[in-house]
């Protein structure tokens, strides 16, 4: 289920935008913003906290605490029910569209009475926004492209949502009397990016007590089917789940058929039929008898068509049948192969966790090593200076001398980085004498996205080739969603990396996952190395590292292919990029 940290961010993210829609103070819109991230990113559920906790949550003032607890109480919250009334529900429709904001949506409908993205698309191939101040052929193109990201997202959510719903309701069903075993299957256990349905599996003689149990868990809102072998039901945040029960001894070969993908199912299916067996969810049989030959596990349904036991993450149809039957399936990296994460901020810019609570959190999951990367100067709003910077490397390096002595092997060193901003023309914050001090730096396009193909090609070469940058940090710089990759020649930016040493992250972030899987797999042949970061603007945030490791065995990444997965004297070696 969603936490409730994620429906009160939400919702105070809605308050500020319906509050720049109606014109609004726009310094009160940017409280609502900050205070939204702080309780998204805030590690205790807010739901239990009264207003005096929730007023110990930076940047929750009086009024926002009285608004979340109202929430929580009612269900509703009055000021943004009121602002809701004030404003279209077709103006609220448009501002769903990534690449078009509140205001301009207002425009559009006060101006066009476009109040659907059916009626905006058909205004731009008509060109009658072309008269409207602040609408030209560029953001025509922007908004067609948003429209088509928003279609082409549909029902699908992001898989940190599904992941939670699912792993909630594994845990619910598995106390069921007569489960033997639960798990989610499908695209979930693909690790996909974004997730249409989940799919749950439960193995048990009588189906019929977890049927009834699955209708009666406290989040489902509507019954869509009830049979004897699978139910479906819509979640109150509308997600579909749907669940299978199968008898004990079909469990691994329903595990295999339910998770996909349908284009690996029929490869499988077709090395069956080759050996004159059939495959289905309930096992692997003679096709002249008819007996089942092998269904309890998935190692014996793979075994006995020729194959190793094949990762879910790579059930895709990309390569995975060929190489297992040549025996040479990467020994794909794992979550317990990351050694620390290179790319985490504090609330020195805009992190929500003091130093000190980010460094102790990431001790805690074991690392060998941990990376403080705050924002440079080039991002005003994050108000760095020099000595801002270095007073916080003297205390990185404090807490490097106190954390490397604790525990076992040298403890977790500390290391002190920073994110740079890749200018419109390549250049990065700071010059080279300064950046020398820096253990590791990270740099990222965080503006000017519309630069044409070949400039956003020769900014992000030109950032690889700096001395001082050791990792290019989202590269695509895509919100999933929300705002596409910049158009730039990737193959050109892959070879730059190889080139000069420069490691390419798959940032972790459920909303960014970048690089996507199919970069992955085309920078490899490259040559390129990655780091998998959490990009962690929180304490809880660390945990998202479960999926970028996910996306790396989506695109085939062994341990060696991770910087992060190396050894300290090793890493090291490496950002020395000579």
């Amino acid at each position: 289920m969603a936490r409730p940290n994620d429906e009160v961010a939400a919702l105070l993210q809605e308050y500020a935008d319906l509050i720049s829609i109606t014109g609004g103070d726009a310094f009160k819109a940017r409280v609502y913003e900050k205070a939204a991230r702080a309780i998204g990113g805030h590690h205790a559920d807010v739901s239990t906290l009264d207003v005096k906790g929730l007023k110990e949550i930076p940047n929750v003032g009086k009024s926002i605490a009285e608004k979340v607890v109202e929430y929580f109480s009612s269900g509703s919250v009055s000021a943004v029910e009121e602002l809701r009334a004030k404003i279209p529900a077709g103006v609220r429709q448009l501002t769903a569209i990534p690449t078009l904001g509140p205001k301009k949506a207002l425009v559009l409908y006060e101006e066009l009475g476009i109040s659907t993205t059916d009626e905006l698309a058909d205004a731009i191939h008509e060109e009658r926004l072309r008269d409207l101040k602040g609408f030209g052929p560029k953001t025509e193109e922007n908004i067609l492209h948003g429209i088509s990201l928003l279609q082409s997202s549909g029902d699908r959510v992001l898989i940190d949502v599904a992941m939670g719903l699912a792993e909630d309701i594994v845990a619910e069903m598995a106390q069921v009397t007569g489960c033997e075993r639960c798990s989610y299957a499908g695209s979930l256990r693909r690790v996909r990016e974004t997730i249409g349905d989940i799919d749950i599996l439960v193995a048990a003689r009588r189906a019929e007590p977890l049927m009834r149990a699955f209708t009666e868990l406290p989040y489902v809102s509507e019954v869509i089917a009830h049979g004897e072998k699978k139910t479906s039901v819509r979640t109150s945040k509308g997600l579909q789940v749907d669940l299978r029960v199968v008898p004990p001894d079909s469990w691994g070969a329903a595990m295999q058929y339910f998770t996909g993908s349908k284009a690996h199912n029929i490869r499988t299916r077709e090395l069956a039929v080759h050996q004159k067996l059939k495959l289905s969810e309930y096992g692997l049989f003679d096709t002249e008898s008819g007996k089942k030959i092998v269904s309890e596990t998935e190692e014996d349904v793979y075994a006995r068509l020729g194959l190793p036991w094949i990762p879910p993450t790579l059930r895709e149809d990309r390569g995975e049948i060929e190489a297992g039957l040549r025996g040479e399936l990467p020994d794909l990296v794992q979550e317990k192969d990351i050694r620390g994460d290179l790319h985490t901020h504090t609330d020195l810019t805009d992190g929500l966790a003091p130093l000190a609570e980010m460094v102790a959190a990431a001790a805690e999951r074991g690392y060998a090593y941990y990376a403080v990367t705050d924002h440079g100067p080039d991002m005003a709003m994050q108000r760095m200076t020099d000595e801002r910077i270095l007073a916080q490397r003297a205390r990185v390096r404090e807490l490097d001398g106190e954390y490397g002595k604790r525990g076992g092997r040298g403890g977790m060193r500390v290391l002190h980085g920073a994110e740079l901003n890749i200018g419109p023309d390549g250049d990065v914050d700071w010059p080279p004498e300064f950046l020398a001090g820096f253990d590791l730096c990270v740099a990222s396009v965080h503006s000017h996205f519309s630069q044409g193909r070949e400039a956003l090609t020769r900014r992000i070469v030109r950032a690889c080739e700096n001395p001082h940058v050791h990792i290019i940090g989202h590269p695509t710089t895509r919100i999933i969603g929300k705002r596409p990759g910049i158009d730039a020649d990737l193959d050109a930016v892959f070879a730059a990396c190889a080139r000069t040493g420069t490691a390419l992250e798959i940032n972790s972030h459920p909303d960014r996952l970048d690089l996507r899987d199919e970069d992955i797999l085309r920078a490899r042949r490259h040559g390129v190395r990655f780091a998998v970061d959490s990009d962690a603007h929180a304490v809880i945030h660390l945990a998202n590292l479960r999926y970028g490791v996910g996306t790396a065995q989506r695109g085939w990444l062994t341990g060696d292919d991770v910087i992060n997965t190396w050894p300290l004297t090793r890493l090291r070696r490496f950002l020395e990029k000579a």
